[in-house]
Order: C-alpha cells, then structure tokens, then sequence
C-alpha cells in the first residue's frame, strides 16, 4: 500500500468532496484535509472498510495559519504525493469573518487553497497534479450564471477582497458577488501558477451547477429541500448541470491523470473551456498571484 501514489484532497467530508476522496482511494492513499476530526474519521473509516487507506490531516482552510501547520503536516508523512485536489468551499449568504479578520468565503476559496499549494510546491516532485475547483459563475457573460442572479467577478484587488469588497454593479443576491470573485481570483491564479511552475501539472476544472451539495447550507431550509431532492433529478438532462457523483468522479480522473497538459480549465464534461475574458488576461492573472502573495505574506509563519 505504501508504493500506491497519494492525493491531497480538500474539503472531503460532504458533497462532492466526500465523494470524490472515496473516487481517489480506489486509485491510492487518500490524504483528507478539512477541519471537522469527527468526519475526517468517519470518511477515513469509510475508505478503510472498503478496503483503501487514508489519513486524515485537521485544517481551517480560512485560517492560514492553520493551513500553514496542515502543510507541515503533509509534507512530513512519508507518502508519494501525486496529485493535490483543492476542492473546498463555500458561499455565504450572510458574511462571517477568518481568523485573520478576512471575508471568510475569499479566504476559504482563494486565500487558503493558494497558500496550501504555495507551501506545498517546493516538496512536489515534478509532474504532479494540481486541480483547483473553480466557477463559471466568475464570468459575467455565462447566461446560467447570470439567469442565477451572477454578476461575475468583482475583483478589485486581493485586500478589497479580503475586506469584503467588490466592483461596484454587482448582484442584488447577498453572497454571489464574494462567492463570484473568490472563484475568479482562484481561477487566475491556478492559471497564472501553471505558467510559472511547468514542472507542474497546474489545471482547473468547473464542475457544473451541481444543486444538492453543501455551498448553499445557511439558504432557507425550502430552498435546501428544492436543492437537495427536486434538481438533482433534472440536472444530468440540463447542459452545464451535473451530479455530485459524475463532478466526483471528473474530479478523480484529472487529479489522477497522467497527461502532460497543464494550465487548462475543463467543464462539467472535462472538455476545454475558457473563463471569462478578463481571467484570460495573463496581466490580471498575474496581478492576482503578486497581491495575494502581498497580504499572505503579512501573516507571521507559524
């Protein structure tokens, strides 16, 4: 079991997440980080009475000082890391704040996924897998998107974000425009980051308007049930929808793959998509590695 290649994932204790890590431990170890012990444990007991193994590792994604010692953590278990799957996320209707005083829903999309693979780049061997799980909600020109009530993203720089501030014009709905830019701001870094480290393999994927998983958990209790019980039956005949179980299972096969491809963005099908066109651009991409750098860097190490 210890030669079998193993994958970091995110956020693998509901929804897609759950799913996806119990995908990867039929391909390897499964190294589970999220911040609940109690259902780290139950997902690893999962993954062990079928027959795999994983290890559990506690982190607040919003917390970077948390994801600092989880990185330690990581990178001392004596496991081949392959693959790193930066699947955790949420979106928040009514604000909350990090640990650090930040908008808590961009520093669990973007903040902390970035930090994760910052601290852990250095100790990947060449070739490994890195996915982070965005959304086209980020494009203003996405008609779902936009039928949603989605404005796109409203980045204006890294510290607006983290302050809870957004381009003006955004959405009327609270939450969409913090959720929309965290996604924005993760997608141009996973793309600025592939062209930086091409020893890496560095992509991103939209796993589709999934309805019954957990980013909508504070909506009002009959919109949960419209979302957990009524969509999912229509979502595999609707284009750009998906399943938890079919997003689970993309997930797992880009995280696993061994292509050369790198700085690519898939959708719900795993087909090559683009973003929206300022997510293009490899200026503001660029931008939005240097500032989130900047405001990370200001957190003491651990």
């Amino acid at each position: 079991m210890a030669n079998k290649p193993a994958y970091i994932i995110t956020g693998p204790t509901s929804g897609i997440g759950r799913l996806t890590a119990l995908e990867l431990a039929k391909r390897g170890t499964v190294v589970l980080v999220g911040r609940n012990r109690m259902k780290l444990a139950d997902v690893c007991k999962t993954i062990e009475r079928r027959g795999g193994r994983a290890v559990s590792v506690e982190c607040d994604l919003s917390d970077i000082t948390s994801v600092r010692h989880a990185a330690a953590k990581i990178v001392a278990l004596p496991l081949p890391i392959a693959g790193l799957l930066n699947n955790a996320g949420i979106r928040q209707i009514r604000p909350t704040k990090s640990a650090q005083g930040w908008d808590m829903t961009f520093a669990t999309n973007h903040l902390g996924p970035f930090a994760l693979t910052e601290a852990l780049v250095p100790h990947l061997v060449d070739g490994t897998e890195v996915v982070f799980v965005v959304s086209a909600v980020e494009d203003p020109e996405r008609k779902l998107a936009a039928s949603a009530g989605f404005r796109g993203g409203r980045y204006i720089s890294a510290e607006a974000s983290a302050r809870g501030e957004w381009e003006a014009g955004g959405s009327a709905q609270p939450g969409f425009d913090s959720y929309a830019t965290s996604k924005q701001a993760a997608l141009a870094a996973a793309l600025a980051l592939a062209r930086e480290t091409p020893r890496l393999r560095i992509n991103a994927l939209e796993p589709g308007f999934t309805p019954n998983t957990g980013l909508g958990r504070d909506a009002p209790a009959a919109l949960r049930f419209v979302a957990n019980h009524v969509l999912p039956l229509v979502a595999p005949f609707i284009p750009q929808w998906s399943t938890p179980i079919r997003a689970a299972r993309l997930a797992a096969k880009l995280v696993t793959d061994t292509s050369p491809r790198t700085g690519a963005y898939y959708d719900e099908r795993g087909r090559p998509m683009q973003g929206s066109k300022r997510v293009r651009d490899h200026a503001f991409q660029d931008r939005v590695v240097e500032e989130t750098r900047a405001l990370l860097a200001k957190v003491s190490a651990p």
